[in-house]
């Protein structure tokens, strides 16, 4: 069984929209969070998608799945007071869909629509044949480590360096036993799923994505997620969708 594991369990402090988290604002006529459930519900791989939530605003999505025909959403649950914790209850809910069934889940930001349904496909292959895959951002400019005062630690080679994104997609087993390390080690914030699997052993492989994969964190990532979306609907650059 493949599992969509979205969070969207933040209020978008850095996005200063008065009324409403990111993952409810509009761009043309849909939420972002359905722009990204969309990619989930027309992929023929993805069997269920279980959704953490701000918790007052489950109602609203509700609405909204149904509203816009997204049939495959089969849990929505509250989000927790980190990102690591609102990851951990939709793992707890991908659990309770696929009883006991070997599940695949694909976790992944209700505020990074950009992706496609060949992404979904290719994360899950990939965890059949390796048993992680993080979707990668390849990078277009040098990266370099640094230490705490700013100096220049290690400068890796370009053609080695990637950004980690998603979705990230494990074993639903390996994730969720990675988890319950975590909070016995009275650790919760971690930042990504991808840190959290490499701090306990796991290897991990990466899945190149497309480079316009970003998150909707800011306002100035909603208007550069707006120019694309016109761009593939127009198709003066980007063509046909994969």
């Amino acid at each position: 069984m493949n599992i969509g594991v979205i969070f969207a369990g933040g209020v978008g402090s850095r996005m200063r929209s008065k009324d409403k988290p990111k993952q409810f604002l509009e761009i043309f006529g849909k939420p972002i969070i359905i722009h990204t459930l969309e990619h989930f519900e027309n992929n023929a791989d993805i069997d269920a998608v279980v959704i953490s939530c701000v918790e007052e605003w489950i109602d609203y999505l509700r609405s909204q799945i149904d509203k816009f025909g997204i049939t495959k959403v089969r849990k929505i649950v509250a989000g927790g007071s980190s990102g690591q914790l609102s990851i951990y209850n939709g793992l707890c809910a991908a659990r309770d869909v696929a009883g006991s069934e070997k599940a695949i889940v694909l976790i992944h930001d209700g505020v990074r629509p950009l992706i496609n349904s060949k992404l979904l496909s290719e994360n899950i292959a990939c965890v059949k044949a390796h048993g992680s895959a993080i979707t990668a951002g390849i990078v277009k400019e040098t990266i370099v480590v640094t230490d705490k005062d700013g100096c220049v630690e290690q400068v890796p080679l370009r053609d080695n360096s990637r950004v980690a994104k998603a979705p990230q997609s494990f074993y639903l087993d390996d994730i969720l036993t990675a988890h319950e390390k975590a909070m016995s080690d009275n650790v919760y914030d971690t930042v990504d799923s991808c840190t959290l699997m490499n701090r306990y052993g796991y290897k991990l492989y990466m899945v190149d994505g497309p480079y316009d994969n970003i998150k909707i964190t800011t306002p100035d990532d909603y208007y550069a997620m707006r120019a694309i979306l016109e761009a593939k609907e127009n198709a003066q650059i980007y063509g046909a969708e994969e």
